[in-house]
């Protein structure tokens, strides 16, 4: 699923909302996920999941074209743990 397919989702489900309010929520939910990880924090939504960031250290890496050593400086990346109603939803038998 795409951003706009969500939208056309929630906006379908929500007849009483516009597609531009619809827009707004889904733009104010990522914004604030992206924010709190970029200070460092953790988002945790019940039921669903957490978001958080790990620490990569810096690294030799290669040029994937001419296989040259690269520095690959030290970064964090976002990670995403799945909460444990969404892991028994995916793990469940359709036997």
């Amino acid at each position: 699923m795409i951003r706009s397919e969500l939208v056309q989702k929630l906006a379908a489900e929500n007849a009483d909302l516009s597609l531009k309010d619809v827009e707004r929520i889904v733009d104010v939910f990522f914004d604030e996920i992206t924010a709190r990880l970029a200070e460092g924090g953790r988002v945790e939504l019940r039921g669903f999941g957490a978001f958080s960031t790990r620490a990569r250290a810096s690294r030799q890496g290669r040029n994937p074209r001419t296989g040259d050593p690269v520095e690959v400086d030290a970064k964090r990346v976002p990670y995403f743990k799945p909460g444990k109603e969404m892991r028994e939803r995916l793990n469940m038998d359709d036997h």
